[in-house]
């Protein structure tokens, strides 16, 4: 609940629809970054009425947030996040929270990979968030045995000890955890579903993650350099599955952004800048036969734990195989542990053949 003692400035929700963003897609105007930190450390407050809160989160949904107003969410987040940095760097994998219906999730399987590869990878979810409260890598991790509901500092234990780390978004940002009730009576995304994957537990300097159209990449970027908190170097998206970080079989767009890559007067930066590039792929061009629709499931947690396990022991091969190879081929590919996607799945491959993935599985099952 709201502190009391708490002070906010001249911009409560209310006053912000009526004079800032409340008028419409076409008439309202952008928050400015001292406007969008105040609003949202209201909302995090539990300050606003629900009525006004959900106005404003639907206002925020039908302009377009910009990246300056959600690089103030995302800064005004993370004060209030408890962050644990391994000693490992990893990739921060920020899969959408709400999770996946139709087709496996195949991040822990690459992930695992990708660990046994020797690049560490970090995973982090909820437990079905709003709006679709599907599977997410926290009901796979359960299903195979995989203790979840840690701490953040036994988190990054967990990527030191083997490589790979599962954060769990109650035990590190509970401050939107807080907002389940708030988020789930709304009935549809907003803002809320895009920073929470961007908040980064483990302090990682690689961020991989997904989007539906490539706008949405080159806002993630403008996002992350619009942050005060965050500093990155490096980060990798692609269209992934139901909008997931599981990358679509057949043809996909990739999205590349380098921190150390900006103009030389410093004049451009972000998606403007001379390190943002995309390139398609297509996973025929690795020998790859798969469609989206090889990749479906009934039960998404169960079946991607029996996917997953088959896949590591080498008893799968085929379409699941594939797209586990080629995901965690990106990964090792987004921390530029090798120089191109295609060596990416050589390591991939060969710590599947080897046993050493498996190992990796063993070792997160013992922690």
């Amino acid at each position: 609940m709201a502190q009391a003692t708490q002070e906010f400035g001249d911009w409560p929700l209310k006053r912000l629809m009526t004079e800032v963003c409340g008028s419409g897609h076409k008439s309202a105007d952008d928050l400015t970054r001292a406007q969008a930190t105040e609003a949202f450390e209201r909302i995090l407050a539990d300050e606003p009425d629900p009525t006004t809160l959900g106005a404003f989160w639907l206002a925020n949904r039908w302009k377009r947030n910009t990246p300056e107003e959600l690089g103030a969410y995302v800064d005004a987040m993370c004060e209030r996040v408890e962050y644990a940095e391994p000693d490992a760097d990893p990739v921060d994998c920020g899969a959408n929270y709400d999770g996946k219906g139709r087709t496996a999730i195949l991040g822990v399987a690459a992930g695992v990979v990708a660990a046994a590869a020797g690049t560490p990878v970090v995973v982090h979810s909820g437990d079905r968030v709003p709006t679709q409260k599907q599977d997410a890598y926290k009901h796979v991790l359960d299903e195979l045995g995989v203790h979840t509901e840690l701490t953040p500092a036994d988190s990054a234990d967990m990527v030191d000890e083997t490589g790979f780390g599962f954060y769990y978004q109650p035990a590190f940002n509970p401050a939107i955890d807080d907002l389940f009730d708030r988020r789930d009576q709304m009935g549809v995304r907003t803002f809320v579903n895009t920073i929470e994957t961007l908040a980064n537990p483990a302090g990682a300097s690689v961020h991989l993650g997904s989007f539906y159209h490539l706008a949405f990449a080159k806002k993630v970027v403008d996002t992350f350099v619009e942050s005060e908190f965050h500093d990155l170097d490096r980060v990798l998206m692609f269209q992934g599955m139901e909008g997931y970080d599981d990358v679509r079989p057949g043809y996909t767009k990739v999205a590349e952004w380098d921190a150390d890559g900006g103009d030389a007067d410093g004049a451009a930066a972000g998606s403007e800048a001379a390190s943002f590039t995309d390139f398609e792929i297509e996973t025929a061009e690795y020998g790859m036969d798969l469609e989206e629709e090889d990749l479906a499931v009934d039960d998404v947690a169960a079946e991607s734990a029996e996917i997953t396990e088959a896949v590591l022991t080498g008893e799968r091969d085929g379409p699941f195989a594939d797209a586990v190879a080629v995901n965690a081929a990106l990964r090792i590919y987004a921390r530029e542990d090798v120089d191109s996607i295609e060596a990416g799945l050589d390591a991939a491959r060969e710590v599947i053949d080897d046993g050493s993935a498996h190992d990796v599985l063993e070792a997160l099952r013992e922690f």
